[in-house]
């Protein structure tokens, strides 16, 4: 049977998605849980595929692997999670077909970007405007050899919540470092660095400039979206999930302020 499932993690501590040597990766841990429990032997047997890779530092809400198993009733969230490390968490579950590819049969990818600081939202708005549709996104990309940059931003929303700005984006597909660039390209023309005639120069693949990605800490994968897929969420799995989150919530928070107060002694 083929099972896929809907995975959270928080990428702070490990080398980026994708099982690499030597180093803690979120595809590692998961590979250790599920052939622990006897889920899968390993990745490949099990034709494992996981819907696209994140870089390192960067977090997920949403992310989905699919695996054959012989084990389906093992292949609950909960089980999982008891063998996985407390910032990586399965919370959904469903029974899809033999065939299902979660990165091929993706209809659409959704990502956020938090930024820090306080920008012009008008030039922020009329920046996305120009960003939505079918573009070639050469220079909001770090290139990969054989891939089109035409990308189509299906929707870009852009708000403030307290001292941060929330970039939403979906597309049908993303390329490399695309929303980490994008992210610093609305924060040029936000913060009047640069102008929108500058950023529809950057949409034409004949003009190049270098963009650094921002910081990869402020990404996370919010969901990829199928369409044809019942998902079961695990409940029991989604309060743990919450109440783990919870604690990392009040500590972080303390240690904003731990860190505020230190800056401020400093100035």
């Amino acid at each position: 049977m083929r099972i896929a499932l809907k995975v959270a993690y928080l990428g702070t501590d490990y080398h980026g998605f994708q099982v690499q040597p030597d180093v803690k990766t979120i595809e590692g841990e998961i590979f250790r849980a599920l052939q622990e429990l006897n889920i899968i032997n390993n990745p490949h047997e099990a034709n494992y595929i996981a819907a696209g890779r994140t870089d390192k530092g960067v977090h997920a809400l949403g992310q989905v692997i699919a695996f054959d198993t012989d084990n389906p009733e093992v292949a609950i969230p909960r089980a999982i999670n008891s063998r996985l490390p407390s910032t990586i968490w399965a919370w959904a579950a469903a029974k899809v077909p033999p065939d299902f590819d979660p990165r091929r049969h993706a209809r659409y990818r959704e990502y956020r970007y938090i930024m820090p600081g306080k920008y012009n939202i008008p030039l922020l708005t009329d920046a996305a405007s120009l960003l939505k549709g079918e573009h070639d996104f050469l220079n909001f990309s770090t290139p990969e050899k054989g891939r089109t940059s035409l990308c189509k931003i299906e929707k870009i929303d852009i708000h403030e919540a307290k001292e941060f700005i929330i970039i939403d984006i979906r597309a049908n597909y993303f390329l490399w470092h695309m929303v980490r660039k994008i992210a610093t390209a609305l924060k040029m023309v936000g913060s009047g660095t640069c102008d929108l005639r500058w950023l529809e120069d950057m949409l034409n693949p004949k003009f190049t400039e270098a963009l650094e990605p921002a910081q990869a800490y402020g990404l996370v994968l919010r969901n990829v979206e199928y369409g044809h897929i019942t998902w079961s969420e695990d409940a029991y799995a989604k309060n743990s999930i919450a109440e783990n989150l919870e604690e990392k919530f009040l500590m972080h928070g303390v240690m904003a302020e731990m860190l505020r107060e230190f800056k401020e002694s400093m100035v």
